[in-house]
């Protein structure tokens, strides 16, 4: 109840009855002398002279307890205290072995067992000198040991001493073979029929599991037994400690425990189970197929209940796994049959029919007996996909797509053809924009489709732990497909790169030399507003990957200011040639491009001019 100013007031009187002879008296003087502590930290050097002779008292109820909580106390806030407490260890350990070993005390005995509130007083305090500190932990193992041993477990008055026992053990330098006790006595906390017993060895055995965890892999099988608990706390703490336990030695056998977890356990932990098999199944998963036989049992099992990032993960890995293709579009074409209500299963399912749909209908699947499956069947299934109350936008657009690529990839053209059509007029404005454009493909761009309609090549894995990039979802161009999200100025000529041997060189330009030390375009500045006040845009690098290296360069016609000719040079600076190089644009629908001269050979490079009409508009 003391304020901070009454306890200044009064911090002098209370260290005076601290060594008065009336045992009483020094019990609530040790009391309020934890609470001056704790009000005026400033004031604790006050009382450490008449701490020396607190540990002395032999009087458990009186003197004994209250002078280990001021002693804690003290040894919690000052670390000076902490390192002049620590000669005091073997003078605690002699307390607390006469506790063990004295005979039965009706004053103090609980259950048994000779003052309990005393004995976890002490070890809590052990447990503080002995952090970080080897000479106390090593004064102290013995007595732990005994400790662990010889306290009877039949009772809650027990399990409270060892529990605090395992803490102290854990927290010291303790030596291996008392590590490896400690850890047993928190399995065997797992068989309590207590469920807060239960409850505290699995939250002790998670924190434990970084650095002992050959240790807590002996009570594995206790660990998945609980997650069959009726209590949700235990089973929370039960899954975690479970993905924790997961190493490349037992990936398949805990996979199995906890898929079969996520199948019956309630929503609220599907996302995170399903998220924690994800992640084990990356870092340990022992093949491919494997691999992908996990992600689509969960997909299968919780979709709803994935990541959102849980898609084109999945894509990426069946992407990569070249010779996995058949067999995956087999597995994912029998799951849509089966439920087609886990939209993110629907999705991959969508994606891989799309790309992979000519190994389905094959038959070339080596892994497991291949299906019997018609061209007519699969587009069947996409279009049943695109008129069930169950997918989402998103799917639709999937379905869509993958009908899209089927094109290329079946002989039912016409009949493809007409789905795109009918979706012309669908009231799913990014559905409609779809089709618009896939219509658009074929009636304009046909020659050009099965080029852009061709398998994905495999995928790069993009780093999780960087920024990440704005992309663009809605038909419009992203930066980031020729690497222009930041446009650099050519610092050098395209002459000093040592071309003209091989593949598509080309001189540079005279007018191109004097705008090499231009400084980098400002991307927030629109390319219209350059050109109408500096009359000129600088040169910008599209392309530069796997030595050939793409520029632009631009100019505006002086007659008619709405046309641009754009310069396209393409060079080559690899000793290895290149071949069938095949340059293509696209632009909004408000401009256009009438005209693209190519001229240039392997010999002199390749130079693309192309004239911008509407330029101001963009």
């Amino acid at each position: 109840m003391g304020s901070s100013e009454m306890c200044r007031d009064l911090a002098g009187e209370v260290e005076k009855l601290l060594k008065t002879s009336n045992s009483y008296l020094r019990k609530k003087a040790a009391l309020c002398a934890v609470h001056v502590i704790r009000k005026v930290p400033e004031l604790m050097e006050m009382f450490l002279p008449a701490t020396k002779n607190l540990l002395s008292e032999k009087n458990h109820g009186e003197i004994l307890h209250t002078s280990v909580v001021l002693l804690t106390e003290m040894c919690e806030r000052s670390p000076d205290m902490l390192s002049h407490f620590r000669k005091l260890v073997p003078q605690l350990v002699r307390i607390l072995k006469n506790l063990i070993m004295s005979g039965y005390s009706p004053e103090h005995d609980v259950s048994g067992i000779s003052d309990p509130f005393l004995q976890v007083r002490i070890l809590r305090l052990l447990r503080i000198l002995g952090k970080g500190d080897d000479d106390s932990s090593e004064a102290m193992n013995d007595i732990l040991a005994q400790v662990a041993t010889n306290t009877e477990t039949s009772k809650n008055v027990g399990n409270a001493i060892l529990y605090e026992t395992v803490l102290t053990i854990m927290d010291i330098k303790s030596e291996s073979g008392l590590r490896v006790l400690a850890i047993n006595i928190l399995g065997r906390f797992l068989l309590n029929n207590d469920k807060n017993i239960r409850y505290v060895a699995l939250t002790s055995l998670l924190k434990t599991v970084q650095t002992d965890h050959n240790a807590v892999q002996r009570h594995r099988s206790t660990i998945v037994d609980c997650l069959k608990d009726l209590d949700v706390s235990i089973k929370r703490r039960a899954m975690e400690l479970s993905f924790a336990l997961v190493n490349g030695n037992n990936i398949r056998g805990m996979m199995k425990e906890l898929l079969y977890f996520l199948d019956s356990c309630d929503p609220d932990f599907k996302a995170d189970c399903a998220s924690g098999i994800f992640l084990a199944a990356e870092k340990y998963a022992p093949s491919k197929r494997w691999h992908i036989d996990t992600i689509m049992r969960v997909l299968t099992t919780a979709g709803s209940y994935v990541r959102d990032d849980s898609v084109p993960n999945l894509i990426q890995l069946i992407t990569n796994s070249v010779e996995m293709h058949a067999y995956t579009v087999q597995r994912l074409y029998k799951a849509l049959l089966d439920d087609i209500s886990q939209q993110p299963l629907v999705q991959v399912a969508s994606w891989c029919i799309g790309e992979y749909g000519d190994l389905l209908v094959s038959g070339q699947c080596e892994e497991e007996e291949p299906i019997q499956v018609s061209e007519d069947e699969v587009l069947d299934v996409l279009e049943g996909l695109l008129v069930s109350n169950l997918s989402t936008p998103v799917t639709r657009g999937y379905s869509l797509t993958a009908i899209m690529k089927l094109s290329t990839r079946f002989s039912s053209l016409n009949r493809i053809k007409k789905v795109v059509s009918i979706y012309g007029s669908s009231i799913d404005v990014e559905l409609q924009q779809r089709a618009v454009e896939y219509n658009a493909l074929f009636k304009k761009y046909d020659h050009m489709r099965p080029a852009l309609l061709e398998r994905m090549p495999i995928m790069e894995k993009t780093a999780t732990n960087g920024p990440s990039e704005t992309v663009q979802t809605n038909g419009e161009t992203d930066s980031t497909i020729l690497d222009t999200k930041h446009l650099p100025s050519i610092s050098q000529p395209a002459s000093q790169v040592g071309f003209l041997k091989h593949g598509f060189s080309i001189q540079t330009c005279a007018h191109f030399r004097h705008l090499n030390n231009i400084q980098p375009l400002n991307v927030s500045i629109s390319l219209t507003d350059i050109m109408q006040k500096t009359g000129f845009i600088p040169p910008m690098t599209a392309y530069n990957k796997n030595g050939l290296i793409i520029e632009f360069t631009f100019e505006r016609s002086n007659p008619n200011p709405n046309i641009a000719v754009i310069t396209i040079h393409a060079t080559n600076s690899t000793e290895a040639d290149m071949t069938e190089f095949v340059f293509q644009a696209a632009v909004p629908k408000v401009c256009s491009f009438p005209s693209c001269i190519k001229f240039g050979d392997r010999k002199t490079g390749i130079v693309s001019l192309m004239r911008l009409l509407n330029f101001k508009r963009l």
